[in-house]
């Protein structure tokens, strides 16, 4: 795919995963200059031309959120001035999507700032992964492609060969995304009701389905602080699961999540490459990462030469 029209550019946030991108589509990062001013504000300058070049920025805005959603909307804006014909931020890990909508008084919808922000800066449209509320897309006003990690994830499990198995959702809001799962692993399903009784605070109140004598695979979006993750595998565990896997697309582990996972009895946990591991999560065995890189890079090339982009969805 290396032609001078086609370029991928990719800020502080992950590195390695638009390395990984690079190579799959077998074209080099592009030059450019990240820095900071002596009071902190972000610096960026594109080393190499950009006029009428088709660009994508690959930036997960994983923490410090703020800094790299910042980085991200001067790089599109530098890409913008330079001329550029296209500019894709390629998003794995959207900030602020869990701000989705008035779910109590006075509360801001810093889901859609954040598209307005992005549409503002110069975006021509948006790549995206496992997006928490998929009617985030419904909040631009450009092109949104949303793609799953579960296809990556499903081979992996179906590899593992775990015996009877029941794909379980967290909470009624994730129902959707395990139902999906499900299907394409052939297990049933199970629900979580999970009541939140504060910010990053749950209470698991009892279990929907049937997981006695059966593996339990509990699927998410986002592993946070892991507060939920832990307590569903602990429902699970005393409603007869025999055993409890969990995945999930962005592996935030924030706070003391790393620390909840080590001292749970869940056997492993599966997350992908979208935003980097903290270095404590890094040296805990039982968190196993996937590399979604393969499946961005092809949706960045279907983007790229205007062909269909369905065939990646579940």
């Amino acid at each position: 795919m290396a032609e001078d029209k086609f370029k991928v550019f990719c800020g502080t946030a992950n590195t390695p995963l638009c390395d990984a991108i690079c190579s799959y589509l077998g074209v080099p990062r592009g030059k450019a200059d990240h820095g900071k001013f002596s009071d902190g504000e972000t610096r960026y300058q594109i080393l190499e031309n950009v006029r009428g070049a088709d660009v994508f920025v690959v930036q997960p805005c994983s923490s410090p959120v703020d800094l790299h959603l910042m980085q991200l909307l001067i790089m599109v804006d530098a890409f913008k001035r330079a001329s550029a014909w296209r500019i894709t931020p390629v998003i794995p890990y959207y900030p602020y999507s869990r701000q989705d909508r008035k779910d109590r008084p006075r509360v801001a919808i810093s889901a859609k700032l954040v598209a307005d922000l992005l549409e503002t800066a110069g975006s021509s449209r948006v790549l995206s992964l496992d997006l928490h509320a998929p009617q985030i897309q419904g909040y631009f006003n450009i092109p949104v492609d949303h793609l799953y990690a579960a296809p990556v994830l499903v081979e992996y499990f179906q590899k593992k060969r775990l015996g009877p198995l029941t794909v379980v959702s967290p909470d009624a809001g994730g129902v959707e995304r395990a139902r999906l799962f499900a299907k394409r692993i052939d297990a049933p399903l199970a629900i979580v009701d999970k009541r939140r009784i504060d910010v990053n605070v749950s209470e698991v109140m009892h279990l929907i389905g049937d997981v006695k004598d059966r593996t339990a695979l509990i699927i998410d979006d986002i592993i946070d602080t892991a507060g939920t993750l832990v307590k569903t595998a602990e429902a699970l565990l005393e409603n007869g699961a025999s055993k409890v896997y969990a995945c999930c697309t962005h592996p935030v582990l924030s706070g003391p999540a790393v620390e909840r996972i080590v001292n749970s009895e869940i056997v492993e946990v599966v997350v992908t490459d979208s935003v980097p591991l903290n270095d404590a999560a890094k040296a805990v065995p039982k968190i196993k990462v996937l590399s979604v890189a393969p499946l961005l890079a092809r949706g960045i090339q279907s983007i790229h030469e205007e062909t269909s982009i369905s065939e990646l969805f579940i």
